[in-house]
């Protein structure tokens, strides 16, 4: 049995040298950012720093803290527009609060098998307790578009935008259901709001060139 220790012995001993030999920084694993640390490594000139900090919010980062990433949707780096993206939604559908976002969870779950009477249900219980969480507002105006409540959704978008003005998705899921109304003016004004935010969404300009069509027909109309 002596035989046994000695491999250990020689990693003891290797060790050892490494300590003597090597920095620090080398030895030690590197530890997780806070949120705080991320958000600040948001404007590093390194991409891959950058890359890193959305990375981290995305698994981390609350809601509350979200707007900070929205500039990196302008990043000159195409690559990050997307990860910034993907950090948006995953930080705006977070509060920090366990049973909150555990609550959460059970809606996205039931609103991707299908089951909206169900999803609707939990958000409007999230609103309740956390009138607050723009995210819960923003899911249960999908889900009311999606059983044909309109009037409901746009209420619904009308709250998110009170709580977080820069919710791309609400401004552009609101513009639609404007434009769909015939009401064009105020479907453009919300559009460029959220292309200002967001200009990677597909279809935007589009869209926003039929608005125009349709209020300047309007304008020659009226004359």
């Amino acid at each position: 049995m002596a035989h046994a220790f000695r491999p250990l012995s020689r990693l003891v001993c290797i060790a050892w040298l490494l300590a003597l030999w090597l920095p620090a920084s080398a030895l030690q694993a590197k530890e997780p950012m806070s949120q705080q640390q991320a958000l600040r490594t948001l404007n590093h000139s390194d991409p891959q720093q950058r890359f890193e900090a959305m990375n981290r919010l995305a698994v981390i980062g609350t809601a509350d803290a979200a707007d900070a990433v929205l500039p990196r949707l302008h990043d000159k780096e195409p690559g990050l527009r997307n990860v910034a993206l993907g950090t948006v939604w995953q930080m705006w559908g977070r509060t920090g609060d366990k049973e909150i976002d555990t609550l959460y969870g059970d809606g996205t779950a039931e609103m991707k098998e299908g089951n909206v009477l169900e999803a609707i249900r939990i958000f409007s219980d999230i609103i309740t307790k956390r009138p607050a969480f723009a995210e819960a507002w923003n899911k249960r105006a999908t889900l009311y578009f999606m059983v044909g409540q309109f009037e409901l959704s746009m209420q619904d978008c009308e709250e998110v935008l009170k709580r977080v003005p820069k919710h791309f998705g609400a401004l552009s899921g609101y513009a639609q259901m404007l434009a769909e109304r015939d009401q064009p003016e105020k479907a453009l004004d919300l559009m460029q709001r959220a292309v200002a935010v967001n200009p990677n969404m597909v279809n935007a300009e589009r869209l926003m060139a039929d608005l125009r069509r349709r209020i300047e027909i309007k304008r020659k109309q009226s004359v």
